[in-house]
């Protein structure tokens, strides 16, 4: 056990983001966990999986499709109709009453969707007409992957208008603030990509093209919400399902030029051994940065503290460490050991088994 008490963690000190005063410096990171029913509707247990780790400074939800046309999976929420929203309600209020503040990620799967996930039956939609070759999960087995409808004009800007009307469904169902997800191969990143991204259009070409999708989206939520509720999260480089970007910095600088004066509540940004976006890109941003090891490293105490101290960054995101440590923040306070994760087969299932029946440092057993 490590010792704490004289040398408190950086990780513990207090801060501001937007409009909120935040405890600590502990980011939860968006995890999908698929416990919504099929219609996308939260379920009862998400509220107690959410307020066990209301510690953090601030918790960001697991990815929510913002229209039906960009659901991924069958049991992933959303926030487009107003059951939905009046399912949230009580995860929301259940994290406030805990003493926590919670965002919303708003995401478009795109090309990473599939028709046998959506209830509408509809072929995922895309930049480009390029799709995976991987297999997709479905809610029964996996499915070949089909190709994906290269959106019009008219279709983007229809799907700017759905991610401004989640986020304003997400502040009636009592969340703090909204991230746009524009990282890990969803439709965001699929834009900025030029893998994915083979348009000739407004929105392809050069570095300044595809950011535009992007730009939009953003300045769309803004408007929506309000700038200091509004944050997006970037992953250059990162290659999840089979994303390519033969030279990110263009984009994601120019990206960040045309970002950067909206006074954003944060730019939750994964850093990249190929390309290290935390260093270039930290200079070019004047707001919080929320920062994480990426894919690439583990994040740890000691990882946390080094983004901190020598990446320039004001908040770190933690992923896995919170699925097994509802209490990690008082486990980094008290210098307790931190719990592993203990296999995946229940990540993506429908009950409490691996999701609200990990035990705290204070409480080592899980009641029957």
């Amino acid at each position: 056990m490590t010792d704490t008490t004289a040398h408190p963690s950086p990780l513990l000190t207090p801060t501001t983001l937007g409009r909120l005063a935040l405890p600590n410096r502990v980011v939860m990171a968006p995890m999908t966990r698929l416990r919504a029913d099929t219609r996308g509707v939260p379920r009862p247990l998400m509220a107690t999986y959410y307020a066990q780790r209301a510690g953090a400074g601030l918790i960001v939800s697991e990815g929510i499709a913002p229209s039906e046309r960009g659901r991924q999976y069958l049991n992933e929420p959303g926030l487009h109709t107003e059951e939905q929203v009046a399912a949230w309600r009580p995860v929301t209020a259940a994290v406030h009453r805990a003493g926590g503040r919670i965002f919303a990620q708003l995401m478009h799967a795109g090309r990473n969707g599939h028709p046998l996930n959506r209830r509408d039956g509809g072929t995922p939609e895309a930049p480009s007409a390029v799709p995976l070759t991987n297999s997709v999960h479905t809610l029964t087995a996996k499915a070949d992957p089909v190709v994906p409808h290269a959106m019009t004009a008219a279709e983007i800007g229809s799907t700017v208008a759905d991610f401004a009307a989640a986020a304003r469904a997400a502040l009636r169902a009592g969340f703090d603030g909204v991230e746009i997800h524009g990282a890990n191969s969803y439709l965001v990143h699929q834009f900025l990509a030029d893998g994915t991204n083979r348009r000739t259009d407004a929105y392809g070409g050069g570095p300044l093209g595809r950011a535009r999708f992007a730009i939009e989206v953003t300045e769309a939520v803004a408007d929506a919400v309000g700038a200091d509720r509004t944050a997006l999260r970037l992953s250059p480089g990162n290659p999840e399902n089979e994303m390519s970007e033969t030279d990110p910095a263009p984009v994601y600088r120019a990206l960040l030029a045309a970002l950067d004066p909206l006074g954003l509540a944060y730019l939750h940004l994964t850093d990249d051994p190929v390309y290290p976006a935390l260093a270039d890109l930290r200079p070019r941003w004047s707001g919080t940065l929320v920062g994480n090891t990426g894919e690439h490293e583990e994040t740890t105490l000691a990882s946390a503290e080094r983004l901190l101290r020598d990446r320039g960054v004001d908040l770190v995101s933690f992923g896995r460490p919170f699925i097994a440590n509802p209490d990690l923040v008082d486990r980094i306070a008290e210098g307790a050991p931190w719990a592993p994760v203990i296999g995946t087969d229940h990540h993506y299932s429908t009950g409490p088994e691996g999701y609200t029946d990990y035990p705290t440092a204070t409480r080592p057993q899980v009641p029957a």
